[in-house]
């Protein structure tokens, strides 16, 4: 698949512990970019020699190893080699902040409230103030508004008592004889003989 030697799978990095996921996540496009990076360096210098069998047909005279494996055996112990140190992350720990709901000696003294007296004082002085002043001062030097048109009448639903007749109060009874009779003697006596009385009476003390 590809022209160079790839060792990419092989490296373990200094920092962190992330080169698993690096590897897992990155390793694919790694050859494919490593692929296209050669083949294009190989166009550029117009070199078409296969530089991978290359490192495979090279052998070592004495122990009859390849020199490519050898040279990525001595990089992959030097990358092993490196003190690695893991790097715990610790969770936050839960900040202690004092609550003025749980301890109330962290809660600013109560105010006094007031008594009934500045109490009438303090509604007199708004009163006085929405309804007098705050007008006055706000519409001096602007002319007055003219007023506007009042509402449109609108028919307003009533039960009318002469198409409902259950809505009427029951009529009432009619007085017999000897109650008008009696009715009007009250009424004479009254009109001409107790009102002038109590009148001349009033007069007199008066």
């Amino acid at each position: 698949m590809s022209d160079t030697l790839p060792i990419g799978l092989t490296y373990l990095s200094p920092v962190g512990n992330y080169g698993r996921q690096n590897t897992q996540a990155l390793g694919g496009v790694s050859h494919l970019w490593q692929d296209f990076f050669a083949r294009a360096m190989a166009e550029q210098q117009g070199d078409d020699v296969d530089s991978f069998s290359q490192a495979l047909a090279q052998y070592d005279k004495e122990s009859g190893e390849p020199v490519g494996g050898a040279k990525a055996l001595s990089l992959i112990d030097a990358q092993r080699a490196l003190p690695v140190q893991d790097t715990e992350v610790s969770p936050p720990e839960p900040l202690f902040l004092p609550k003025a709901e749980l301890e109330a000696n962290l809660l600013e003294p109560a105010p006094e409230p007031f008594n009934t007296a500045e109490l009438i004082e303090q509604q007199r002085q708004l009163d006085l103030s929405n309804s007098w002043l705050r007008p006055v001062v706000m519409s001096q030097g602007h002319p007055l508004p003219e007023p506007a048109p009042g509402p449109a009448p609108r028919a307003l639903y009533l039960p009318i008592a002469e198409f409902e007749t259950e809505l009427l109060d029951p009529a009432p009874e009619p007085f017999d004889d000897a109650t008008l009779a009696q009715q009007q003697n009250d009424l004479e006596f009254d009109t001409h003989w107790a009102r002038p009385v109590v009148l001349n009476n009033v007069r007199v003390h008066a």
